[in-house]
């Protein structure tokens, strides 16, 4: 029987941060807007961190099924793989957490939604459920996206561009397309650490059928495609940060650049793939730095 160490191994806590900066940003921006709900922003956090679990158990369990978690793997064991948690065990897993973060999510979306919009209540729903199938089928499941190098994408949409803007309207209860820019930030960063992740098991991944971005363009021009994400990321931040400029305090997450930028001074200088390991947590650590800071400078600005 697996124990709740596995268990907790399983769960991946050193991805939760960048699963919860889209959160963050949402609500932050919604602060800044001064329409900000607590129990939403809470219940919202909550919902995000139980579909992130989901999403690495299922990760877990799809990779073990195709033999991509093997000797070979440069990254941490995973429990299936190593027979800590079996199967069975992580289906019944998924199930309990998958059904959790939907009853979660359904209480959320009414709180932010049914008092405003009866459509905007079950586009939210739809959301969630697609959110659930893209977490379940990005390794797992014959047809697993993952495996033909459309992981980035489903990163890119559900770590930034659908959790940011849509966490907003849960709070402020309308949208504006301003908030899209620093949505496509925290997505652009997302993306950077799942490029690192296939950086590092490039050639596992190559000699199991996995086709990843890097598999596909190589080491070399993975690295350049990991520049542009993160450079990406940081033009749209700064081009929100100019339009509604008002104080030098919204310039607070310029603290984080020299952490962005040494990191990748050292990626482009490595040459064992295993050794890009820590920058995984690195740059989701970064993120979620990133994202309270400028959140945190634009709300002090507003007073």
């Amino acid at each position: 029987m697996a124990t709740l160490k596995s268990w907790i191994n399983a769960a991946r806590p050193r991805t939760l941060p960048l699963a919860l900066s889209g959160i963050f940003m949402g609500c932050g921006l919604a602060w800044f807007y001064g329409a900000i709900d607590a129990i939403v922003s809470l219940l919202a956090i909550v919902t995000a961190t139980l579909i992130q679990i989901f999403s690495n158990f299922a990760n877990d369990y799809g990779d073990s099924q195709k033999g991509a978690d093997n000797q070979f793997r440069l990254g941490p064991i995973r429990t299936v793989q190593s027979g800590e948690i079996s199967h069975k065990e992580m289906e019944t897993g998924m199930i309990l957490v998958g059904g959790l973060s939907f009853l979660t999510g359904i209480l959320l979306v009414y709180l932010g939604t049914w008092h405003i919009s009866k459509i905007a209540f079950f586009i939210f729903i739809g959301f969630g459920i697609l959110s659930l199938i893209a977490a379940y089928f990005y390794t797992a499941g014959k047809k697993s996206y993952g495996y033909i190098g459309l992981g980035d994408v489903f990163v890119f949409l559900f770590f930034g561009l659908l959790p940011v803007p849509g966490v907003f309207y849960l709070n402020a209860g309308f949208l504006t397309a301003s908030v899209f820019l620093p949505a496509i930030t925290i997505g652009l960063f997302s993306t950077g650490v799942l490029n690192l992740n296939n950086m590092r098991d490039i050639v596992n991944d190559r000699n199991s059928g996995k086709i990843t971005i890097p598999v596909r363009i190589g080491a070399q021009k993975a690295r350049f495609y990991h520049l542009s994400l993160i450079l990406g990321g940081w033009i749209f931040a700064l081009v929100f940060t100019l339009k509604y400029f008002q104080s030098i305090w919204q310039l607070l997450f310029l603290v984080t650049l020299p952490f962005f930028v040494l990191d990748l001074r050292k990626i482009f200088r490595i040459q064992n793939e295993k050794e890009l390991d820590p920058f995984l947590k690195r740059l989701a650590l970064s993120t979620l730095a990133f994202t309270l800071l400028f959140c945190l400078g634009f709300i002090i600005s507003t007073r």
